[in-house]
């Protein structure tokens, strides 16, 4: 088994535990990322208060919904991603040997070299997973309402309104599926596929801080007499990668879930989004920089816990596959 592939496969099992512990503050972030209401002196629910809402009008279930695509997205993004960054890598490192040979550098693969490896990883994950991301993101933001909410949806408030958005019905992935092909056709698989691929700065970044600390601590080890790193200090490096990284990059991701989500096609136009640059430009003008940044504190305790987790347990997986290996050998 190559060392990519060793790879792929600890990234999608890492990948796969850190969204089983992580996706009802998951589907929290999405649906507030969504929530399209420009009024700022409306009280925001925080983290807790929005999960324990959803529980209450729409049940447990709510919280978990598009769960089985999303592990499925994940496998498969985490899997294509860190196979490709493996392929990537090992060529980089190839050629920063041969530029050692000519007298250039230090055989090491500089910052710059990684950014562009996990930039190149990234772009082959969003071109060939975003399908998968659509349908769990309207499975994400799917609102499921009881019979007395039904009742309340006929109300002409604000709530009822955004109840009568609602629906009471099962709402499964082929139900998610039939939505996005009815209303784009093939096309509207790959909605928000633009900020996507601008995202993949995300990885990048967050690869990018992380190789460059584990090398500094490994090195730092090294001159200690020990190159070993314990899975805590991978979960931190590994939080602290992610948290930088998802600072920068929020406002492209909650353009992406606005494009993503169901899209309203009467009605209020500031909800209708042709595009990227029109999602952007609405959500400058009627909501504000602060649009941009809508649940982000709920992502970042998200986000860096999930990929902490992954780090950890994908860095473990690869020791165990790699020592396997070279026992066999």
């Amino acid at each position: 088994m190559s060392d990519a592939l060793i790879n792929g496969l600890a990234g999608a099992g890492g990948g796969i535990i850190a969204q089983l512990l992580t996706y009802p503050l998951q589907t929290v972030n999405t649906r507030q990322q969504t929530d399209r209401d420009p009024k700022k002196e409306k009280r925001k629910l925080g983290t807790v208060e929005h999960m324990c809402q959803v529980v209450k009008q729409e049940g447990w279930e709510r919280l978990y919904g598009g769960l089985m695509p999303s592990l499925v997205g994940t496998a498969a993004s985490q899997g294509v991603y860190y196979y490709f960054y493996q392929v990537f890598r090992n060529q980089a490192e190839a050629a920063a040997l041969q530029l050692k040979k000519k007298g250039l550098g230090d055989g090491s693969v500089g910052m710059l070299s990684s950014l562009l490896v996990a930039a190149l990883a990234g772009s082959a994950n969003v071109l060939m997973t975003t399908p998968i991301w659509v349908v769990v993101t309207r499975m994400q933001t799917h609102r499921k309402v009881s019979k007395e909410q039904q009742i309340l949806s006929m109300s002409p408030s604000s709530e009822g309104k955004a109840l009568a958005a609602a629906d009471p019905r099962p709402f499964g992935t082929f139900n998610a599926i039939q939505e996005v092909y009815d209303e784009a056709g093939v096309t509207g698989f790959w909605k928000g596929v633009i900020p996507t691929l601008i995202m993949v700065s995300n990885p990048s970044i967050q690869f990018m801080l992380y190789e460059t600390m584990l090398t500094k601590l490994k090195k730092k080890r090294a001159s200690k007499g020990s190159n070993s790193v314990t899975a805590l200090e991978v979960f931190l490096l590994g939080a602290l990668a992610k948290l930088g990284a998802t600072v920068v990059t929020y406002p492209l991701l909650v353009v992406k879930s606005r494009l993503q989500a169901k899209q309203v096609t009467t009605g209020d136009k500031r909800h209708q989004y042709k595009g990227t640059v029109d999602a952007i430009l609405k959500m400058i003008r009627y909501e504000g920089p602060y649009g941009f940044y809508k649940g982000m504190s709920t992502k970042i305790v998200q986000s860096v816990l999930a990929a902490a987790v992954l780090f950890m347990i994908k860095e473990e997986l690869v020791k165990g596959a790699l020592l396997s290996k070279r026992k066999k050998i």
